[in-house]
């Protein structure tokens, strides 16, 4: 997949000069609303001999649009999206900087220069894609093209509730991962570097990795997850149980910063430096503070014998023993 990063104004040399089915949109989290999108656009560019290209936006438009409630984390920062787009069979993918110029390009500017100039013969995106100055560019407006053809993808839904990044990020907000996995369908996951830690855990018997992550990724709430990792490139699944928080137990709440720690289950490994990503499949409870370490030993032997259990079944094994 090519790659084009583009800043306004569109350079001469970062036009896709043959012809293309390309879909629109923002894309965070790439769910199964973004997979009806692309899957049209498959069909779309089989059906008429042309290549595929997707055209998505970096950072979020609220940086500039709406400063106050600016989205500055994402279920797919940019490297992952690309890196989701390329498994999709995309074979272009312009990026393009969402700035305070670019904002400013008129609907009808941004039709010529960045639509019909790119060779766009079939238009795909979803029914609320707006683009131009003060989102006055709607799929209408694409819709009454001569030289393209536009495909506008209904809202996808899942039990009568719209499939949307909005919802699936409150959904990990309140822990309901659930429902986010399931409308993003598959598990939520988060890229980045086993660094170092207190190492507390291991005095306790639950050694952990602590993961910096790699972009700025939205975090699930503050509490005890059942989840999966790759170290590596390793295809291979190790499991856990991972706590996002701060730890209340040793630290004043107020003053320290939201980590992310993995205790595998019967690993031993030095994973320092290691990439690694995490896949989130259960929250098992919230973060609370215990009245010393037996408690909240006690308490962990319990979420590591649940988070086994629920990954067991996740990964298809044979339960039967258990019940």
């Amino acid at each position: 997949m090519k790659v084009i990063e583009v800043t306004h104004p569109i350079q001469a040399d970062q036009y896709i000069t043959e012809p293309v089915a390309m879909a629109f949109g923002f894309f965070d989290g790439m769910h199964k609303g973004h997979a009806k999108v692309f899957e049209t656009l498959q069909q779309k560019a089989e059906a008429n001999n042309l290549k595929k290209a997707v055209m998505t936006f970096d950072p979020h438009p609220s940086v500039v649009l709406n400063p106050e409630k600016k989205r500055t984390d994402y279920l797919t920062p940019i490297d992952d999206k690309i890196e989701i787009m390329d498994e999709y069979g995309i074979d272009y993918c312009i990026v393009i900087n969402f700035s305070s110029k670019f904002a400013d390009v008129l609907a009808e500017t941004f039709v010529e220069e960045y639509v019909l100039k790119n060779n766009v013969k079939q238009i795909i995106a979803g029914f609320d894609f707006t683009f131009g100055k003060f989102g006055k560019g709607n799929m209408m407006t694409l819709d009454q093209l001569e030289q393209c053809e536009t495909t506008i993808v209904s809202k996808q839904e899942i039990e009568s509730e719209k499939i949307s990044t909005t919802e699936i990020r409150k959904a990990l907000k309140e822990g309901n991962l659930q429902k986010a996995n399931n409308e993003l369908g598959y598990h939520y996951r988060i890229k980045g570097t086993v660094v170092q830690g207190e190492k507390r855990g291991r005095t306790i018997g639950f050694p952990t990795a602590n993961i910096q992550p790699s972009g700025d990724y939205v975090l699930p709430k503050k509490g005890v997850y059942a989840v999966s990792m790759n170290i590596g490139a390793s295809d291979k699944y190790y499991r856990g149980v991972a706590n996002v928080g701060v730890k209340p137990t040793f630290h004043d709440p107020s003053k320290a910063q939201i980590v992310i720690e993995v205790n595998l289950f019967d690993f031993k490994e030095d994973i320092y430096g290691e990439r690694v990503t995490v896949y989130w499949h259960h929250f098992l409870r919230p973060e609370v503070k215990f009245d010393g370490i037996d408690p909240l030993v006690e308490q962990m032997h319990k979420d590591k014998d649940q988070a086994k259990y629920l990954l067991a079944v996740d990964f298809g094994d044979d339960i039967s023993y258990n019940i």
